[in-house]
């Protein structure tokens, strides 16, 4: 499962770039669309990072877990996987407990971007709900997966 998620956020950083890419030439030469590429490439920015942020700590290439690795095993890795989890769960809850209920809200609205009041603004805060949960999904997983092994 994380090698699909990989190779479809993979392939989401190369719109991600041409739209970032177009900003300046839209707004130089069209005149018009600038803000609305802005717009996409926002919303395609939060999605990828809610789930590439995750995904790069399950498959242990993300900095934090690469410095890790060599500093923890044995028992030291059990007391490091519960006090990162008691620092994770926290945050993650209380992410939770405030932003599902805006997005309800937003997306029942299908809120609107502030400057060109086209919709999609909702996406950014599932985005962060998605973070949220999944951040707090694979804290629960890495912690009872290490605790179940034998010493």
């Amino acid at each position: 499962m994380s090698r699909v998620f990989r190779v479809f956020f993979g392939a989401m950083v190369i719109p991600l770039a041409v739209l970032l890419f177009a900003q300046w030439p839209l707004r130089d030469w069209l005149q018009d669309y600038s803000l609305l590429a802005n717009d996409m490439a926002q919303i395609l920015f939060a999605l990828y990072m809610a789930v590439a942020v995750t995904t790069a700590t399950r498959s242990n290439s993300h900095l934090a877990i690469a410095g890790s690795r060599i500093a923890s095993a044995g028992p030291v890795r059990k007391w490091r996987l519960v006090l990162n989890f008691l620092c994770l769960a926290p945050w993650a809850v209380l992410i939770l407990w405030v932003a599902v209920p805006q997005m309800w809200d937003s997306v029942k609205s299908l809120e609107h971007f502030g400057e060109t009041f086209t919709p999609g603004y909702f996406f950014i805060r599932v985005a962060l709900v998605l973070l949220a949960a999944l951040a707090l999904c694979d804290g629960m997983l890495r912690l009872v997966k290490n605790l179940r092994q034998a010493p």
